[in-house]
């Protein structure tokens, strides 16, 4: 099927689309994935709050007109939050937010460590309580609309129980909600990436939550990756671990090596596998380059999860892949927050807001 070439706006691009008067704040906004895809809708982003150290200073890199608050969300309460942005509660249009998802993931032991505080990113906390701590700021600020975006584990097996009083709670806060688990692939992304996305539409618009309509086509890795020459070495993957070397022989001919039982081959004429946060670590769960011998580069993997080559990306290699396997691809949300724009909130015009 006949499909557009891919493209990814840049970041003089998306500074340049106007506003549209819609106003959102993002809860757990790590590098800002959400962000540049409401941005990309031509959707203002008052205020963000993020509490990993590496995550907030790459977003503030990228939106420092956002005011950003990094403290813990337990800390905040949704009164300064209206005040911060100065709106009363029930005035603004949407809220956004990815409370961490490690703890619903389908990949190990999900419910091992569910109620316990352990290591999350450069932190530790407790994460399979953070969707409460998102619907208490969204009962206190009351937006006409609500994204929350997690896991698509979170509907799955043993984690149906957590769903079923997430939803409850999301409900119980005055809104019309519905769940749905949506692929990256299908939204404009050259990922297979599956998350669970909640939209909720407050009830006094009497309005019912709707979502993006697929595609008919998706972009593979050949769409998007020069494969014609390999300027990947010398960068950021010419160092030990990060170079595969001989495990990519062996992985081809089908060979099991001890510590490299998880990597995987990308293959050039599908989207990718999804990009996990931890990636870029050595002997951990990743994808290799489908034609060179090596993982990924940052710059590659960017494009493989739509963020513009200008998106700053703060720390070391690990931190810089954990960042993007973390984060909701910008196409997708932008796919995401256009329907909500053209379909809930019908907003017309433009706003220099």
């Amino acid at each position: 099927m006949d499909k557009p070439p891919y493209h990814i706006p840049t970041m003089p691009e998306i500074n340049t689309i106007p506003y549209n008067g819609l106003k959102a704040i993002s809860l757990f906004s790590g590098c800002g994935g959400s962000s540049l895809g409401y941005r990309m809708a031509g959707i203002k982003v008052l205020w963000a709050n993020e509490f990993i150290p590496a995550a907030w200073e790459t977003y503030r890199a990228n939106f420092p007109s956002t005011l950003l608050d990094s403290r813990d969300i337990r800390e905040i309460q949704p009164e300064e939050i209206l005040k911060e942005i100065r709106l009363d509660a029930r005035e603004l249009d949407i809220l956004d937010g990815s409370p961490p998802c490690a703890s619903f993931s389908t990949a190990g032991a999900r419910n091992k460590h569910w109620g316990a505080i352990k290591k999350y990113s450069d932190t530790e906390q407790r994460t399979d309580d953070l969707f409460f701590e998102y619907s208490r700021i969204l009962k206190g600020i009351q937006p006409k609309v609500f994204v929350a975006e997690n896991v698509s584990g979170l509907v799955k097996g043993v984690a149906k129980g957590y769903f079923m009083e997430i939803l409850s709670e999301l409900k119980k806060s005055g809104y019309r909600v519905k769940c749905k688990v949506l692929d990256a692939k299908w939204l404009g992304v050259p990922q297979q990436r599956e998350r669970a996305i909640f939209i909720g539409v407050r009830n006094d618009l009497n309005l019912e939550p709707t979502y993006p309509t697929p595609l008919k086509y998706c972009y593979t890795l050949r769409d998007i990756l020069n494969i014609e020459v390999d300027n990947g070495m010398n960068v950021d993957t010419d160092i030990s671990p990060y170079k595969i070397g001989q495990v990519y022989d062996c992985l081809k001919k089908g060979i099991n090596i001890q510590y490299y039982n998880l990597l995987k081959i990308a293959n050039l004429d599908k989207p990718c596998h999804t990009i996990t946060q931890a990636g870029g670590s050595a002997h951990t769960a990743s994808i290799i380059h489908p034609t060179f011998k090596r993982k990924f580069t940052i710059e590659e993997l960017k494009k493989i999860c739509s963020f513009p080559a200008g998106f700053i990306l703060t720390g070391n290699f690990e931190q810089k892949w954990e960042r993007l396997g973390r984060a909701v691809p910008p196409l997708m949300m932008r796919a995401i927050a256009e329907t909500i724009r053209d379909s809930i909130l019908q907003v017309n015009g433009q706003s220099k807001d």
